[in-house]
């Protein structure tokens, strides 16, 4: 595993000219790279988009589903047989009335269930990244010229310095992952208001 130091600037000119102070000051091309990091929950990881298997505001709805067929099947079956002694219809009206119901309760027990993000009465547990969007500047470092990397990554502009250990192939960061929580140097840390 390789020592890997980076910091994020908000554009790529900014990224580009903290690359090459870094060159200035003694480090070689293939160990520093830049590439740009997705907003929060937009790294793909899934085929069909997004980085986790469900909505956190949705994960309480098929709870909501089934409690929606039973209670809409009910009702609908109470309206079929209302509908049924009123009228004289025959029991096949019951069994849809009793069908529709259960599809529409199903629907309203669902969407009862889905919630906003934000909402003070949600509570679910899930991955929050603490890794914002901007440009990485990445550099291979050692331990001896860890410090100096971060150094001149801060006088750049850099602000989320952190430190890393990863595989560094063939000049870039090879098995960077933009969910995982960054661990800051703690001599750049930024102070907290």
């Amino acid at each position: 595993m390789s020592l890997i130091v980076a910091a994020r600037f908000t554009t790529f000119p900014a990224a580009e000219s903290a690359a090459q102070k870094l060159f200035d000051a003694g480090f070689v091309e293939e160990d520093v790279t830049l590439f740009f990091v997705n907003p929060r929950g937009q790294h793909a990881r899934f085929p069909i988009g997004g980085d986790t298997d469900s909505d956190p505001g949705a994960r309480e709805a098929p709870k909501g589903a089934g409690m929606g067929v039973t209670i809409g099947a009910a009702i609908g079956a109470v309206v079929g047989v209302a509908i049924f002694a009123a009228f004289s219809a025959p029991l096949l009206v019951s069994l849809i009335a009793a069908g529709v119901g259960a599809y529409v309760g199903s629907l309203i027990g669902a969407m009862s269930r889905t919630k906003e993000r934000g909402k003070s009465d949600l509570h679910v547990p899930y991955h929050e990244e603490a890794r914002d969007s901007g440009v990485l500047v990445a550099v291979h470092v050692s331990p001896d010229n860890q410090l100096d990397a971060a150094r001149v990554l801060r006088e750049a502009g850099g602000v989320a310095i952190e430190k890393a250990t990863g595989r560094w192939q063939q000049g870039r960061w090879a098995d960077f992952d933009p969910t995982r929580t960054p661990k800051p140097i703690q001599e750049f840390a930024e102070k907290r208001a």
